[in-house]
């Protein structure tokens, strides 16, 4: 009789403890839950998967707001500025034309790039522990 080669439903075992940091936010880049590694954290294109459908953990809980884009605002400069300061040391092209090149790969390369910002971040929040605070803390002070 083969052995059954199924994954363990529960990874997040007593005996296993939590994911260290670098391993959440991989995880997260990877846009699966940052607990587990295995469920989808997205459920949309930016809609976190409220709970993990693998390990039950809460994704929702994990706030990743203005951070993300600031993150992919950052990323998106600093790897599409060499290029184009290379196109001008090599090509001359008037400013509307560089513009209307860079722009549109400007606004592709931040869409593309938004997803796995967001999802770093929600892994780096979990590895820290940060949480949304709930509307029963906000009504206690």
């Amino acid at each position: 009789m083969p052995f059954d080669t199924v994954a363990d439903p529960t990874p997040l075992s007593p005996r296993l403890g939590r994911p260290g940091t670098g391993t959440c936010i991989i995880r997260g880049l990877q846009r699966r839950c940052p607990a587990c590694g295995m469920g989808n954290l997205f459920c949309g294109f930016l809609t976190v998967q409220p709970v993990c459908a693998v390990c039950g953990n809460d994704n929702g809980a994990y706030p990743s707001d203005d951070f993300a884009p600031y993150v992919t605002i950052f990323l998106v400069l600093h790897l599409m500025t060499p290029f184009l300061i290379g196109a001008d040391a090599l090509w001359t092209p008037p400013f509307w034309l560089e513009g209307l090149i860079a722009l549109p790969i400007f606004t592709a390369a931040t869409i593309a790039l938004l997803p796995y910002a967001k999802g770093g971040v929600i892994g780096f929040a979990y590895a820290m522990g940060v949480r949304r605070r709930s509307a029963d803390q906000d009504r206690l002070g």
